[in-house]
């Protein structure tokens, strides 16, 4: 079994940042992807990006540029630095892992961005 612990999140105003971090524990391989998702009200879950254990990233183009995810191995957690910040990118924010069978998720964290 996996658990996925976010935290991070906040409200903030349009331009500033923030950073999530996701650890993980449970059957853990740094091999695997592990990724952040988001939701907005109304909307599907979207990517927002992911990593491979050789540093791979892969980002949407909404937040190319402004976000950064990262991983820590020895610890298990991967992280998003999230700056300029905009409305837009208001959501519930998922971390989640690919055991390679299945996808775990964490509980969400909620990002909120006032104009």
């Amino acid at each position: 079994q996996v658990q996925l612990v976010e935290s991070g999140g906040g409200l903030v105003q349009a331009g500033e940042s923030l950073r999530l971090s996701c650890a993980a524990s449970g059957s853990i391989f740094s091999g695997n992807a592990m990724g952040w998702y988001r939701q907005a009200p109304g909307k599907q879950r979207e990517l927002v990006a992911s990593i491979v254990s050789g540093g791979s990233t892969n980002y949407a183009d909404s937040v190319k540029g402004r976000f950064t995810i990262s991983r820590d191995n020895a610890k298990n957690t991967v992280y998003l630095q999230m700056d300029s910040l905009k409305p837009e990118d208001t959501a519930v924010y998922y971390c989640t892992y690919d055991s390679g069978w299945r996808d775990y998720w964490g509980q969400g964290t909620q990002v909120t961005v006032s104009s």
